[in-house]
């Protein structure tokens, strides 16, 4: 029985993070609630603290979690130059500019990131550490540390055309951000 109970509350952790994650992308961190995070979850209030401290504890898991995945996506795609172009189109296309609840958690949340604790804020750095020294490995197998500036730089440009090109209101000109942003990055990429 114990096992099952451990299993259970395992399986349970994890839809509240996934849902939780999703939730935050789309409203903000500061726009979701306890209540309504668990509501998505199917679960009561009271549950919450059964899996985590806090809601400051909750964030840092969903960051850490989110990044991991986005690594696990990245590290699948970016196995050469050719895939790591792949990832800035995917990233900086109108799919994932209007669907932020399945999309970056930096792109959506950087700027309440910014506002977090510190145990947020150093898993938002290991996680994103995490994948920019995979692409870099990539692009510079033989020096990877030369790489990284390069490729967090980059990234800082994706999340910043990413959030500008949500930000307006006419969609002609968003969609023409994004396609400036893919030539910017590759440009950036490509330069010695």
């Amino acid at each position: 029985m114990a096992r099952y109970d451990k299993e259970h509350k395992q399986a349970t952790r994890q839809r509240i993070t996934e849902t939780a994650g999703r939730r935050f992308k789309r409203d903000g961190i500061d726009g979701s609630g306890v209540a309504t995070l668990m509501a998505d979850a199917g679960l009561t209030n009271g549950a919450f603290y059964a899996h985590f401290e806090s809601k400051d504890d909750l964030v840092a898991t969903i960051v850490a979690d989110q990044l991991r995945g986005q690594r696990e996506w990245i590290s699948g795609t970016a196995t050469d130059r050719a895939g790591v172009e792949r990832i800035v189109r995917e990233y900086l296309s109108p799919a994932h500019r209007d669907n932020p609840e399945e999309g970056c958690p930096s792109a959506a949340l950087l700027d309440e990131i910014g506002r977090c604790p510190d145990a947020t804020k150093q898993a938002y750095t290991d996680g994103v550490l995490a994948f920019i020294d995979d692409i870099a490995a990539v692009l510079a197998p033989r020096d990877p540390q030369s790489a990284r500036a390069k490729v967090l730089s980059v990234y800082a440009l994706m999340v910043g055309t990413m959030q500008l090109s949500r930000a307006l209101a006419d969609r002609k000109l968003a969609n023409q951000v994004l396609e400036q942003g893919i030539q910017n990055a590759l440009a950036v990429l490509d330069a010695k």
